[in-house]
């Protein structure tokens, strides 16, 4: 940052990419909470109350009547329908950011999120078959995760424009998306309202915040601070042919392999067109231990949360309060709560360092949360025994697998560009 550099009045522009970060996962946080009411949907009568059927699951540990064989698959077709699709296109956002203009994918991404919840909206009114409903709701979780994906690799890309430290209020709005629609959802179930109320409440507010994050991005190239790092207002200040900005480049570009006459017309101000392109693949041999860390540790968790964790019940609520609340707090609030703190962790916190072999190996020792939420008293189960049946273990597994979530894969988005 130069002496002539505009300033961040009002911190107009780190807000702005904070409610982006909010928009960009608060729709999905909503769509996973709903998951009762998907589910409630799958069956011929679904008109309970969302305090009802939380209730009724707990106290009897078998979660409720006898499943149909749709309610029965919903959670494990939901999180590969959600899974594939973000893997797909969050490989193919390297190749389409070349051909596509950032504004059109970012725009479009929303708009698109914005009319898959306005639908589900919609549907909350009108009586569908369950075969139907389930094939509906497949296809719009895969719509949600594919410009989710498409969304997410723009808005990172945006941040990258910037400073370091606007990377921050992304990674703390999606912290807090999570961590509002878990309140929500404990909210809807101290109101007694019914499935059906709670899940329209949960689409209109996601609507809403998408249409606010569409107004904060029209607004944000408008900003001079914006603008300035945009390099849209750069011009005069690399026509001067500043000495700091030609030493960056020149320091990058050397670790590409140029050759001394290519390095000397560039430090002479000559603008560089060298005949071979940056590639993808050359990229990825360099942040391909950061790469492969993030997959891991978002696979970890997208593989048992909610899937496997929602389907764990309490041993020792019984018929009291905490059989209406065990799943919300112990599962959705407290996993939100504790990514964002996970998350939040590395502004103050950068342990181990990014060529550290201790950091993929943090990342790996994760997958150990597999076994050991399936170990818990997930129900229905045929085959493993219930290893760790009380509440406490389950919570406490569950700490730890939050805040290794948000503290690991900020720290590998942090690492990669440096």
């Amino acid at each position: 940052m130069t002496g002539n550099s505009p300033q961040d009045r009002y911190k107009a522009v780190w807000l702005i990419f904070f409610i982006l970060g909010l928009g960009m996962l608060l729709p999905w946080n909503f769509f996973m909470t709903a998951t009762l009411y998907f589910t409630s949907r799958l069956k011929e009568s679904h008109n309970i109350s969302s305090a009802d059927h939380l209730a009724h699951a707990n106290a009897t540990g078998t979660g409720g009547p006898p499943l149909t064989y749709l309610q029965s698959i919903f959670s494990n077709v939901m999180t590969l329908c959600a899974m594939l699709p973000l893997l797909v296109f969050t490989c193919l956002n390297s190749f389409i950011h070349q051909r596509i203009p950032q504004q059109v994918r970012i725009l479009c991404s929303l708009v698109a999120i914005f009319l898959v919840f306005m639908v589900t909206a919609i549907l909350v009114k009108v009586p569908m078959e369950p075969l139907p409903f389930f094939i509906v709701t497949m296809v719009k979780i895969v719509f949600i995760n594919s410009f989710g994906a498409i969304l997410q690799g723009s808005l990172f890309g945006l941040a990258g424009l910037l400073p370091a430290s606007y990377i921050a209020p992304i990674m703390s709005g999606q912290g807090l998306a999570g961590t509002f629609a878990a309140l929500a959802m404990i909210c809807a179930i101290a109101s007694g309202s019914e499935l059906e109320t709670s899940a329209f409440g949960y689409f209109i507010t996601a609507c809403a915040v998408i249409l606010l994050a569409i107004g904060s991005y029209v607004v944000l190239p408008r900003l001079d601070f914006f603008r300035y790092y945009s390099m849209k207002d750069k011009t005069e200040y690399r026509s001067h042919g500043n000495h700091c900005e030609i030493e960056a480049k020149v320091d990058l570009i050397k670790k590409d392999g140029l050759n001394g006459v290519e390095l000397k017309q560039l430090e002479n101000g000559a603008t560089h067109t060298p005949n071979h392109e940056i590639s993808v693949f050359n990229i990825f041999k360099k942040i391909w231990v950061m790469a492969m860390s993030v997959c891991l540790v978002f696979a970890v968790t997208i593989g048992v949360f909610p899937a496997v964790t929602v389907e764990v019940h309490s041993t020792i609520a019984g018929k009291t309060l905490w059989a209406k609340y065990f799943t919300p707090v112990s599962c959705f609030l407290m996993f939100n709560v504790f990514d964002w703190a996970g998350r939040s962790l590395t502004a103050f916190c950068m342990w181990p360092g990014k060529d550290s072999r201790l950091l993929p190996l943090m990342v790996i020792a994760r997958v150990v949360f597999i076994p050991l939420f399936m170990l818990c008293n997930v129900q229905p189960r045929h085959n493993l025994p219930v290893v760790f049946a009380h509440d406490a273990w389950y919570i406490v597994f569950m700490i730890f697998f939050s805040i290794s979530n948000g503290y690991l894969a900020s720290l590998c988005m942090g690492f990669g560009p440096k």
